[in-house]
């Protein structure tokens, strides 16, 4: 029962951080793209914007892809808290609630990142 928990979690969150790249990388999602992206990452200090844009959502789609599949999961985990580093970063001053703009959501992605790369991805997984 611990590997099929450990994949629901893998799964979950990889898939949704595949999403938020896209959202960033091709627009898909109700995401606005590098260039919509990249302009409001720029407007809270991250430049070059779509630069910074393209990196995150790098990050996040490769990082979900690993995540999810078990393959590399401490690259795959390292990528994902990077990405909810910048995202805590733009957040922290609003506090800790995300009904309050805060870092709430980036946090725990990164703390169940965390965990998953300590305990390791279970046995249903590639790598």
């Amino acid at each position: 029962m611990l590997d099929l928990g450990l994949l629901l979690i893998r799964l979950v969150i990889g898939v949704t951080l595949m999403g938020h790249g896209a959202q960033k990388l091709f627009g898909w999602f109700g995401g606005y793209g590098p260039k919509g992206t990249g302009g409001w990452m720029e407007s809270v200090g991250f430049k070059p914007g779509v630069l910074m844009a393209v990196l995150a959502g790098l990050a996040e789609m490769t990082g979900g892809l690993l995540f999810a599949a078990g393959l590399l999961p401490t690259i795959g985990a390292a990528l994902i808290v990077l990405a909810m580093l910048g995202a805590i970063k733009v957040h922290v001053a609003n506090g800790y609630w995300v009904d309050k703009g805060g870092f709430e959501y980036p946090f725990a992605l990164a703390a169940v990142a965390i965990a998953i790369a300590l305990i390791g991805p279970g046995a249903y997984a590639i790598g």
